[in-house]
């Protein structure tokens, strides 16, 4: 019910009563004024709690508000455009970074220890170990002491 202004350090709260004369309290202290709307300056950010009250009507609120002085208030246009204006530059970046490593996708790199690379059927197969080559027909002496055991 009550209305909250918040700018800079300053704090303004709108009593919602608006027939006879006000009384405002904070923190269990009578504040002179008898407006409407009481004007806090200089908050601390600290919590408090606000009361206003015209004949035996009272209403109490524990304002709990953040401040600072060097905070810029922004609208929701505003943010919108902040927000806005950074998706299409990071969108920006990725696709400048995109189509320029594209090209370079094919190349071969001239770094040293590279071989330059061909063909697969231009290179002849590796060498295999003899140690563990297959057995060929005109090769069985070789293996003859390995004779198969009987179990």
């Amino acid at each position: 019910e009550f209305l909250v202004e918040i700018s800079g350090t300053t704090v303004t709260i709108t009593c919602p009563l608006a027939e006879g004369s006000l009384t405002w309290e904070l923190a269990g202290t009578q504040v002179p004024t008898t407006e409407r709307k009481h004007v806090i300056e200089n908050h601390d950010s600290s919590p408090v709690s606000v009361t206003c009250s015209s004949g035996g009507t009272k209403h109490e609120m524990y304002l709990n508000a953040r401040v600072c002085a060097n905070c810029e208030e922004l609208d929701a246009l505003a943010v919108t455009g902040i927000i806005t204006a950074d998706l299409l530059i990071t969108f920006g970046v990725l696709i400048l970074v995109y189509y320029f490593s594209k090209d370079r996708k094919g190349r071969a790199s001239a770094s040293a220890g590279t071989r330059p690379r061909g063909q697969k059927a231009q290179r002849p197969p590796p060498v295999p170990n003899p140690d563990y080559e297959p057995i060929r027909k005109g090769q069985r002496e070789v293996y003859a002491g390995l004779e198969s055991r009987g179990f």
